[in-house]
């Protein structure tokens, strides 16, 4: 089982190299990169530049707020700059933050998605060989590439692979025929979401794949993790706070859904739009969080991750200790799944 961590999304610019760095150092297969305050390429580029090993993704970019030309030049540039050791995690994001948030137009995601995959690897190919790319899609046309513009011929960097972050059963289908893999969101992590409808969803779409690929699904899971109960019980209602805004998106539900929950959703919604963000975790019972987001020690946490993801996931995303005087404890769960 590989292992990811992520970085907190309003971690400073100067402060992701050394971020970076602990991750390497705690042993980690790779650093997934969020978008929500900074720029993702911009932040995975400092850690690419400062760190020799891990793999870097964004986890994930948003696809609809950017011309797939320019998300393909990012990406080329970060692998090749990194000798491989970027992914292009894409998103589609919900629909009012892309249409209220960042001012673009929406459309049915997963037909978008797939046209925007094919602009994104007819611009690799254009790359690779030096010639104009030919993509004629119904939201994106590429056939225009004059040398001038070509960072190719180039084909001594590989295309970084492309995973998609998908909760619904036609992204992740897509994701299955089209991409690389699936970074799953931590509110469709749980082991029963995974088991009934992400899993089935992306067989289907690797029975359509036109050619057989390396396929990863990374779980992003959603756990409580400390070195003693003090810390333990302190993260836990930080995580209360943060489960009640996660779930209060509608696209969200379906792992509420699934335990007979789904009302909660409809509240929370509610009051995030009443802006009660600081009375919304108290709709959030310690039977549900409990579920949803379970509790360890460092030293029992690779027996809850193995128990509950193994044989469901390639790979898992666990956090990075806030203190790092506990960094060699976590290098010891790392080691633990990494054998799992």
């Amino acid at each position: 089982m590989r292992v990811y961590t992520g970085m907190d999304p309003r971690l400073p610019l100067r402060e992701v190299p050394a971020h970076a760095r602990r991750v390497e150092a705690a042993g980690f297969d790779g650093l997934g990169v969020a978008e929500t305050v900074h720029d993702a390429f911009a932040a995975a580029l400092l850690a690419l530049e400062h760190t020799e090993r891990i793999v870097v993704r964004t986890s994930v970019a948003l696809a609809f707020v950017r011309s797939p030309l320019l998300s393909a030049y990012g990406a080329w540039d970060l692998a090749r700059f990194s000798g491989g050791r970027f992914e292009l995690g894409l998103g589609s994001q919900v629909r009012q933050n892309i249409e209220d948030r960042y001012g673009m137009p929406w459309s049915a995601p997963v037909a978008r998605m797939r046209d925007y995959l094919g602009a994104v690897r007819a611009a690799f190919e254009a790359f690779r060989t030096g010639e104009p790319p030919a993509h004629h899609g119904p939201h994106h046309r590429l056939t225009r590439m004059q040398p001038y513009f070509n960072p190719g011929p180039d084909r001594e960097t590989a295309p970084p692979r492309i995973l998609l972050g998908g909760v619904g059963r036609g992204m992740c289908a897509l994701a299955g025929e089209l991409a690389d893999g699936l970074v799953t969101h931590p509110t469709n992590s749980n082991p029963r979401y995974l088991r009934t409808l992400a899993r089935p969803a992306v067989a289907e779409g690797r029975a359509r794949a036109s050619a057989p690929r390396r396929f990863e699904l990374v779980a992003g899971t959603q756990v409580i993790a400390g070195p003693d109960r003090a810390a333990l019980d302190a993260e836990r209602e930080r995580q209360r706070r943060l489960f009640a805004f996660l779930y209060s998106t509608p696209a969200y539900r379906g792992t509420l859904e699934l335990y007979g929950w789904g009302e909660l959703q409809d509240r929370l919604g509610e009051m995030i739009r009443r802006d009660a963000w600081a009375e919304s975790g108290r709709l959030v019972t310690d039977e549900v969080l409990d579920t949803l987001v379970p509790m360890a020690t460092y030293e029992e946490l690779p027996d809850l991750i193995t128990a509950r993801w193994a044989g469901l996931a390639d790979a898992v995303t666990v956090p990075l200790p806030g203190d790092p005087a506990h960094d060699g404890r976590i290098r010891d769960v790392v080691l633990a799944l990494r054998r799992a």
